[in-house]
């Protein structure tokens, strides 16, 4: 099973570091926006779309990389962090999946350390997110996705 995961993790790495963990124990290929724009990803049977949560929704760049490089009709699941506790912050990304006829198998998000905007004033929330559990979790919702 070929597998791509499509991400964007800048502020302080929390996406990333879901990611590593679980490229340390799968053979996957990771595939950071902000060093390669357009990729050919029909060879690959899964795709992750994994980012952290900017302004409500997925990092721009995932977006547009998505909209340009997705293919049609592949199984695509979705990874990401954000600072608050509740919310579904998913509506754009979910659109280009479904514009792309490709099939939702699965989502993972966890807390991730957030200081944008006022939170910096505070000195962040979700201060040690994503945690080693958390972590671990991501390894395992990655490692029981569906194998078609």
């Amino acid at each position: 099973m070929k597998t791509a995961i499509i991400f964007y993790s800048e502020h302080h790495g929390n996406t990333r570091k879901l990611l590593d963990a679980i490229a340390e124990k799968n053979d996957v290929t990771l595939i950071d926006v902000t060093k390669v724009q357009k990729a050919d990803l029909s060879g690959y049977d899964r795709i992750g779309l994994a980012s952290g949560i900017y302004y409500g929704g997925y990092a721009k760049q995932v977006l547009a990389f998505a909209q340009e490089c997705l293919p049609e009709g592949k199984n695509v699941f979705l990874i990401y962090t954000q600072g608050a506790k509740k919310g579904d912050f998913l509506k754009t990304i979910r659109q280009v999946v479904e514009a792309k006829k490709c099939t939702l198998i699965g989502s993972y998000w966890c807390q991730g350390f957030d200081t944008f905007g006022p939170f910096k004033l505070v000195g962040g929330i979700a201060k040690d997110h994503p945690t080693a559990e958390e972590i671990s979790a991501a390894v395992k919702f990655y490692e029981e996705l569906p194998q078609q």
